[in-house]
């Protein structure tokens, strides 16, 4: 007894152990469904879940009580609260934030992510529709295209979403009319041909009653297609084409476990590589050959797009996290500015000038935006004059990264050509972007090499250059610190420049107003300006209220490290006030000069400043010996 009992026990485990293996083979899609408010995608995911089989007895016990409390289907099941687990959904009856479920069936397995169908939570369908290799937009059969399956449909568009379903849902309540859905496919094919989405499967179904779900319904005999489960199960994912086309790695760190191993990890993004091929590490150009594929379970005879691999290259090259590899004779583009789409994920508008993190594929680097060429109405497919980008607006707009990225144009890769930005300040990610191309000036502007570098500069002047960047408040005594400082300096045979907030305004500066993206450059400038008085080997003061951390960091980073030197000069805004030397509170306080600082624009105090001078508690000259005291010995 004792040994057939083992044998049975064997074979389960062998069946477990087979079935395990197939499973973890099959091939991942990775799906969104997205459309307008009410039109199915919660309840189409729960169907998809439900007749998948991937719900646990308990889910299903709690599934039918909470249906009973607070669904939308009287005493039948409501599949939406699968999916929709947020109080305020369920409260609603709306999908908020975007959730990812996993289901699988005998052929493939499946991540699918249900995006918000409100105007307001546009980022969190993007963020979304980022990963997806298809999408399935649904359209309430009731109401036709709406402006939101309008927005989706352009976004998936947009995005590189290569694969979309039109899925007209909800045909139960017009009596599964063959009608209703052919004139909802044409309005939408007419659609798709204004923003350039070539191809679409259309299907009726209804996620609710479960028609043409996993089987073809006996209620629309009108339908030759096929069901929405076999559709999903069959579709072309696109590793098989990305496989196709020259190598893409970029590196994600360098493996070093001994002194005897250095290999180079990462996901091919596209392409294949083997030992003996060529490859060119961008962006410094180095090529090599490659000597092995490693993985954790062996070397490879050959890897392909979507395997994660190290690779050994027969020759020393330098190559970092950032860098990419790539097929030496097909390597993508190299360059340091682009024009692209970018769509603004956060609350904050954005800053035209400011800096921000960008960040594509494994490389993060500095950039600037300029002043967005327009606006897109997603609507009517408009392009609006802008001066900045708003919360879920879309753009066309010009960057400029502080060193060259290696980069493919999006439609080519989403890897290469994909990138967000991040705030500084606060690490949020505030832009999804694609790449469009590089601008001609990145390629026809070169530095001009120059015998006589900073170094010799400064040695001729027997000092080291400084940038002291006087910040705060109108009226905290700025100019006349900075004023003493230099004189000072100059007793000490130092060779400096002071340049001051009001006196650039008169010349280098006198186009700009006082605007936060005014002010943002108006910084920009001078900081340019500071770091070409530094290669001169000059000592630099300046003394602006420069209210934004980020635009001073943006200054410290042009800069060598030790060479930005931040003195604030703390004063309260009541003692500011008070002083008033130009009447210039007086007038923002009467409503006569708009965006002054500290009254109805903002003032952000340094956070671990170089130098801190409190003026309540120190005269001007009091101030200045300080700072000297600070700043010695300069050479």
């Amino acid at each position: 007894m004792s040994g057939q009992l083992y044998q049975t026990d064997a074979l389960i485990s062998a069946d477990i152990e087979a079935y395990l293996e197939t499973h973890q083979h099959k091939s991942l899609l990775r799906f969104i469904t997205c459309g307008s408010v009410d039109d199915g995608k919660s309840t189409l995911i729960g169907r998809l879940l439900y007749d998948s089989k991937m719900i646990f007895e308990d889910q299903l016990a709690a599934l039918e009580s909470d249906s009973k409390r607070l669904g939308t289907q009287g005493q039948e099941i409501d599949f939406a609260l699968l999916v929709d687990g947020l109080a305020a959904e369920r409260e609603q009856g709306i999908t908020i934030d975007v959730a990812y479920r996993f289901f699988a069936t005998e052929k493939r397995k499946f991540i699918v992510a249900d995006c918000p169908g409100h105007e307001q939570y546009t980022r969190n369908m993007v963020t979304g529709a980022s990963t997806a290799d298809l999408a399935v937009i649904l359209i309430d059969a009731r109401k036709g295209v709406l402006v939101q399956t309008r927005r989706h449909s352009y976004l998936c568009k947009l995005i590189g979403v290569r694969n979309v379903v039109l899925a007209v849902n909800k045909m139960d309540l017009v009596d599964y009319s063959q009608a209703v859905f052919d004139g909802i496919v044409a309005d939408y094919a007419a659609f798709a041909r204004e923003i350039g989405l070539d191809s679409f499967v259309a299907m009726p179904i209804s996620g609710f009653k479960g028609d043409n779900i996993t089987a073809l319904s006996t209620n629309m005999p009108w339908y030759s297609g096929k069901p929405l489960i076999e559709h999903l199960e069959l579709v072309e994912i696109g590793n098989t084409a990305d496989q196709d086309c020259p190598l893409r790695l970029p590196v994600q760190w360098v493996n070093r476990p001994n002194l005897d191993f250095r290999g180079f990890s990462g996901l091919i993004a596209s392409g294949t590589v083997k030992p003996g091929d060529a490859v060119r590490v961008l962006p410094s150009g180095k090529t090599t050959t490659v000597s092995r594929v490693v993985t954790l379970d062996g070397d490879l005879d050959e890897a392909a797009a979507g395997q994660s691999v190290t690779l050994c290259f027969a020759d020393a090259v330098d190559c970092s996290r950032g860098t990419v590899i790539c097929t030496a004779d097909a390597p993508p583009e190299v360059s340091d500015q682009f024009e692209a789409a970018l769509v603004w994920m956060d609350d904050e508008a954005l800053h035209v000038g400011r800096s921000y993190w960008l960040k594509l594929g494994t490389q993060t680097v500095s950039a600037t935006v300029q002043q967005p060429k327009y606006t897109i109405n997603v609507n009517t497919l408009e392009h609006l004059a802008a001066k900045t980008l708003e919360l879920n607006a879309i753009g066309v707009a010009e960057l400029s990264c502080d060193k060259p990225i290696v980069f493919e144009p999006y439609a080519q890769s989403r890897t290469l050509g994909g990138f967000i930005l991040i705030d500084k300040l606060n690490n949020r990610t505030v832009a999804a972007g694609m790449l469009h191309f590089s601008l001609r000036r990145a390629q026809n502007v070169h530095w001009q090499a120059t015998d006589v570098s900073r170094e010799a500069h400064a040695a001729l002047k027997n000092q080291a250059p400084k940038v002291l960047w006087f910040t705060g408040l109108s009226g905290s005594g700025k100019s006349t610190i900075a004023n003493e400082v230099e004189k000072r300096l100059a007793l000490m045979n130092r060779h400096t420049f002071l340049l001051d907030g009001d006196n650039v305004r008169h010349g280098l500066n006198k186009d700009l107003g006082f605007t936060e993206a005014d002010r943002i450059e108006n910084i920009r400038r001078v900081g340019e300006i500071a770091k070409l008085m530094t290669d001169a080997g000059l000592i630099v003061l300046t003394a602006f209220i420069s209210p934004f951390r980020a635009e001073r960091e943006m200054v410290r980073a042009m800069l060598p490290e030790g060479e930005f030197i931040e003195v604030f000069v703390d004063t309260p805004l009541e003692v500011a006030e008070a002083r008033d030397v130009k009447g210039l509170y007086k007038k923002a306080r009467a409503g006569e000069l708009k965006n002054f600082t500290g009254i109805d624009s903002p003032y952000e105090a340094p956070d671990e400043p170089e130098i801190r001078v409190n003026t309540v508690d120190m005269t001007s000259s009091q101030a200045a010996d300080y700072i000297i005291q600070k700043l010695m010995p300069l050479k």
